[in-house]
């Protein structure tokens, strides 16, 4: 019986993981313009980027989850006139996604103020842009300041994609709920279910030493 529900755990933890990896990658690029916006020559731009990241902040995650999966479509509808629905899968990965960027912009704009000022004043003294500094001078190093929170946030973002079940997305927690409810085995299931989070967490985390070294050779390197 245990073996015969391992093919739906195996598609489950699947989706689990293209969840979070689809959410971080989204929440990447939201989280460096987030930072863009939030440090913005204009107050006017720089003050309703903060609000808005401090509203996130601020809301449950799962509160963030039913908007976009509830509230979005009515939003399309009332710009186009036609009702759309959209996907589980969809909604969750741009709801984690903001919710990531909410944070990781945090992390990456502390990473950013750590950088020294002479970084960008021979950007300029070489002529170059502010905008081609902050790309490719700033950035490559802001990374390596901002691994210990970003990773600390891929750990919250793999454990925040069991919300996404709620709204019917047929991940690791969702697939093991419904076994549950067909074997009224709990202790089994949640349980085998935990081992594989923990299983998936720990790999994580060899993967981020790895980037960590490998950061901080990049660094000594060009010392």
């Amino acid at each position: 019986m245990f073996f015969d529900y391992l093919p739906l755990i195996y598609s489950a933890t699947l989706m689990t993981l293209g969840l979070a990896v689809c959410s971080l990658l989204v929440g990447l690029l939201l989280s460096v313009l987030f930072v863009v916006l939030e440090m913005h020559t204009w107050a006017t731009v720089r003050k309703s980027m903060a609000v808005f990241s401090t509203l996130l902040r601020g809301l449950p995650e799962i509160l963030v989850v039913f908007l976009i999966y509830f509230g979005a479509p009515e939003v399309i509808e009332l710009i186009t006139g036609q009702y759309i629905e959209l996907g589980p899968f969809g909604c969750g990965v741009v709801a984690l996604a903001i919710i990531f960027a909410a944070y990781a912009s945090q992390s990456l704009r502390g990473a950013i103020q750590a950088i020294p000022l002479g970084q960008w004043e021979s950007g300029a003294a070489l002529g170059l842009s502010r905008g081609y500094t902050f790309l490719h001078i700033v950035m490559p190093q802001v990374w390596r300041h901002a691994l210990p929170g970003l990773s600390n946030q891929w750990l919250v973002l793999l454990k925040d994609t069991a919300l996404v079940s709620l709204i019917g997305a047929s991940d690791l927690m969702r697939q093991t709920e419904l076994i549950n409810t067909r074997t009224h085995e709990p202790f089994t299931w949640y349980g085998f279910a935990a081992l594989i989070y923990l299983a998936i967490t720990l790999i994580s985390q060899v993967i981020i030493r790895r980037l960590d070294l490998r950061f901080t050779r990049f660094e000594r390197g060009n010392a």
